[in-house]
């Protein structure tokens, strides 16, 4: 059985019908799994690819978190940053990590352009990283982290509170550790542990976990980093 199949969709922008690649299921079992749940499958079948679909007509690219329908001050915002230079290329095919690449930026300014929430443009800034994370480009990934860390606490601060997430304050605690703010990790994952309301065991586990590995960390005298450069923004990405 092949691991990809077609599938087709319309673009909530042009209203264009397209056909899009998507993982099987039965392929999606990542052989393993960093501590901020990036996944590790097979090269043929990575499900991280292909999240992001394209519409090769206007070139809007979402994913199915995204939003469902867009108002025509929106559309009229995409088409104005992004759409006019749209050249029609087909994204619907087998991807590598390159093709991956290319439509997670597209579905980043597309989410930027019409103004996306903040969840949505947080997952794709994760991604983002994870990609750059397959190619041990360790200054991508840091930088990408960041944006995507940025993206999470807005998240929380927006709605965070009401959903009480354990799992959205888990990633806040871990992006502050992989990108050196060991302090501010600290504080995300004590709250996760010690707060009675938090009912999420698989959280409290993986925070306890990630709490005694920074004690590691400092113990050890491992450098910490100094964090995001003054003035750095994911705007500035270019597909």
């Amino acid at each position: 059985m092949e691991p990809l199949y077609q599938t087709k969709m319309n673009c909530i922008c042009c209203e264009t019908i397209f056909t899009t690649s998507r993982v099987r299921p039965s392929f999606k079992k990542a052989m393993s799994m960093d501590s901020d749940f990036c996944g590790y499958y097979r090269s043929e079948a990575n499900p991280d690819y292909y999240v992001v679909r394209v519409c090769p007509t206007c070139g809007f690219a979402t994913t199915e978190n995204g939003t469902q329908r867009l108002t025509e001050r929106q559309k009229k915002d995409y088409h104005t940053q992004i759409g006019t230079r749209w050249t029609m290329c087909d994204y619907g095919g087998e991807r590598d990590a390159a093709g991956a690449m290319k439509v997670y930026k597209l579905g980043l300014l597309s989410a930027q352009a019409i103004g996306e929430k903040q969840r949505v443009i947080a997952g794709i800034l994760h991604h983002i990283a994870w990609l750059y994370r397959y190619e041990s480009n360790q200054q991508e990934e840091q930088r990408f982290m960041r944006f995507a860390l940025q993206a999470y606490i807005k998240v929380f601060e927006e709605e965070g509170s009401e959903l009480n997430n354990a799992k959205l304050m888990y990633l806040i605690g871990e992006l502050n550790r992989r990108t050196g703010e060991l302090n501010e990790a600290v504080k995300w994952f004590s709250r996760i542990v010690g707060d009675k309301r938090i009912m999420d065991a698989a959280m409290i586990r993986k925070s306890r976990e990630q709490w005694q590995l920074i004690r590691e960390q400092l113990n050890s005298g491992q450098p910490v980093s100094s964090g995001e450069s003054e003035g750095d923004s994911p705007v500035q990405t270019t597909a």
